[in-house]
This record gives structure tokens, C-alpha cells and sequence, in this order.
């Protein structure tokens, strides 16, 4: 599918600003009514592949779904905690089971509103009212700025200079959650976390690649929080060497997560069969231990939760339809412990690189610090 094909499709039933450099030159499809989500990207102009994933059939079908409105799309803006006794997701009392699991609606179908718009980047804002599980309120203003990267930028946050023959496509939102009410927001009543995610198109042969900090469990904790969705198989987990493998065939629903002891600020994937390399960057702020834990179950430690996570969408249960299927990357801010006025920015940060095979496994593991 062309970035052309998809715009022109999302055109049929919402509004969608396009940034971008050009003809022939990369490009970002933003919707607004989608929470201003970034919905697609392209390497190089309209006739170039597309590389985010796209819920036609749901779009199409012009009707709102019960528990969640999976548009898809590469970057959209959500909130945490998803489980536990301070989510967003249940109400209180109700099961942690998908039949109880709601996504609010500030996050799933309200637009937001366009404040400013240039060719390279368009800011929205969105104010709203949300009650967690132990039924406390918060009053919100989300402002969210989406920005097209040019190659001189992208090459100083990789840290290196690219190659003519790579064709690249960089962008980044940049997130700011503020208190808009009269009560500071507390670990007693519970905190709220900005939560990014991004989902992709997946393959056969397409690995989630995430590095993480080495070092003693006694210290530092487990490398990888994988029972999300039970055990993973371990063909499709494998740890060693500083670099998370993880399955991204869209075949399997299984997620991964970890810590801020152990996540650094990149992570990523390598599709062999385009040879398209993507790499997502996001702000960790340094000694940030507090992050909402987004477990299913009422929690011992509430503020014990991951900073990056991937799912792998697949059936919930034999014979049973995916949401997809698709694969995702995502980052998280700490818990917000913001008093009234107060405001915190978490930026997250999307690179996609396609060329030679050889240049871009290069890429890939000095990125990333392998590449299969």
C-alpha cells in the first residue's frame, strides 16, 4: 500500500493534514478526530510505501466498537494506568477482564481541536475530565505537537551521518499532560502517565529489538516483564547479549515491558522482508524510578511499572479474530505527580530507514546492538 492509497482512503471519511518536504520527499499523515494521531508515514513521497498500520475495516464501517476504536496508526497519544487499583481503563469494582476493559473516551474517539499548523508540524489540544478505579478525578489539558523531522536533524539524533542511497522519514510528538484542576495529584488517589504508542505492519520476518541495561537481577531487577498475556514462548523471546528479541508476526498476542533500570531511551525493529529499519527514541528523565503499573490485577506495587513496552497482536483465544493483526512499539512518562498548573512534556520519537540490505543491518546494530 502507497502513503498516496492510504491518505486517500482516510480522506473518504476524516479530515487529514499531511506534512511533509515536498514532492518525492518523506511524509506524515496526521487526523485530528483521531486525537491528532499520526496515522502513517512514508520514506519518499506519495508513491512510497506506507508504513503504519491501518484499521480499513473498522474505518469504513463508520461505527463506534464497544472496549476500543483500534484506528491503528504509528503514534497516538494514550494515558495510564491501563490495570491496577488506580486505572483508567475499569471502573471500580469491576474484574480486570476484557469484558470489563473500557478505553476512555478522550483517548479512543474524541478529536482534538487544531490550534497552529505549518508545513512541518501542527499542535492540537484536548481538555477533559477522567476518573481512575479508586474514583478519583482528574482535571486535564493535553497540548500535542507533532513535528516532520529533516535528514540534518534526524542524523544528529542518531549520532551518525547517513548515506545518500538511505531513504529516511523521521518525526516526532511532543506531549505535554497539565493538572487544570484545584488538587495536586497524589500516589494516595493515584497518578496518570503519557503513554505513546505506535503500530506497525507486520511480517514473517519481523523482530522487535529493544537493548537493555546489563547487569545483576539483585540490583537492577528482571530484564524483561513477559507475563502480560502468560508465558511467551521462547522462540519468540530470546534475551542475550544487551538486546531483547522479540516476535512481531502479528501470529501470537503476547506484549513484553521493562523497567527503568533496565530500558534505555531507543528501541526498535528490522523487517527483513522490506529491509525497513525503525527506530523509536523517547526523553527517559534520569533517576526517574516511578512509572504506573499497567498489570490487570489489583497491585501491590502500583508505581512498579514498565517505561517501554511491544505487543505482538494475535487471536485472544483460538479460532477468535485479532484486533489486527498489527505489532507495536511504546514508551511511557513516569507517574505524574503534578500539583494544579503544573506540566510535564514526553517526547516520542519515530525514525524509519529503508535501503541495502547490508547498510541497513549496519545500521541496526550499531543502533541498536543487533540486528536478528
Amino acid at each position: 500500500m502507497t502513503f498516496e492509497q492510504d491518505v486517500t482512503f482516510l480522506e473518504k471519511h476524516v479530515d487529514v493534514i499531511t506534512l511533509d518536504q515536498g514532492p518525492g520527499k518523506p511524509k506524515v499523515a496526521i487526523v485530528p478526530a483521531y486525537q491528532g494521531r499520526v496515522m502513517t508515514s512514508t520514506v519518499g513521497g506519495s508513491k512510497s510505501p506506507s508504513h503504519g498500520w491501518i484499521n480499513r475495516e473498522l474505518i469504513e464501517a463508520g461505527r463506534n466498537n464497544p472496549h476500543i476504536n483500534a484506528y491503528g496508526g504509528e503514534d497516538r497519544f494514550w494515558l495510564g494506568p491501563e490495570g491496577g487499583q488506580f486505572s483508567i481503563f475499569f471502573k471500580k469494582g469491576d474484574p480486570f477482564d476484557l469484558e470489563h476493559w473500557q478505553t476512555p473516551v478522550l483517548i479512543d474517539t474524541q478529536p482534538y481541536e487544531v490550534i497552529t499548523k505549518t508545513e512541518r508540524e501542527v499542535t492540537f489540544r484536548h481538555e477533559a475530565k477522567i476518573k481512575n478505579y479508586s474514583d478519583t478525578d482528574f482535571f486535564i489539558r493535553i497540548d500535542r505537537t507533532v513535528r516532520l523531522l529533516d535528514r540534518s536533524r534526524i542524523d544528529n539524533l542518531l549520532g551518525l551521518k547517513l548515506s545518500p542511497a538511505i531513504d529516511v522519514v523521521g518525526y516526532e510528538s511532543e506531549n505535554i499532560l497539565t493538572n487544570i484542576g484545584d488538587a495536586a495529584w497524589t500516589k494516595h488517589g493515584g497518578l496518570l502517565s503519557i503513554w505513546i504508542l505506535g503500530m506497525y505492519k507486520h511480517s514473517a520476518d519481523t523482530t522487535v529489538l529493544v537493548p537493555y541495561v546489563e547487569g545483576d537481577e539483585s540490583e537492577l531487577g528482571p530484564i524483561v516483564n513477559a507475563d502480560y498475556f502468560g508465558e511467551v514462548p521462547s522462540d519468540r523471546l530470546k534475551v542475550k547479549n544487551g538486546v531483547i528479541r522479540f516476535s512481531a508476526d502479528g501470529k501470537y498476542r503476547s506484549k513484553i515491558g521493562l523497567s527503568p533500570k533496565r530500558a534505555k531511551s531507543i528501541l526498535g525493529s528490522y523487517d527483513a522482508t522490506r529491509q525497513l529499519l525503525t527506530i523509536v527514541q523517547y526523553n527517559k528523565p534520569q533517576g526517574a524510578t516511578n512509572y504506573v503499573n499497567s498489570m490487570w490485577e489489583l497491585q501491590d506495587e502500583p508505581f512498579n511499572g514498565d517505561v517501554v513496552n511491544s505487543y505482538n497482536d494475535g487471536p485472544p483465544s483460538p479460532g477468535a479474530k485479532p484486533l489486527g493483526p498489527f505489532y507495536e512499539l511504546e514508551s511511557s512518562s513516569p507517574a505524574l505527580e503534578l500539583k494544579p498548573d503544573e506540566s510535564f512534556t514526553h517526547i516520542h520519537r519515530t525514525i524509519h530507514l529503508q535501503g541495502d540490505k547490508e547498510v541497513i543491518q549496519g545500521l541496526g546494530k550499531g543502533l541498536l546492538g543487533a540486528i536478528e
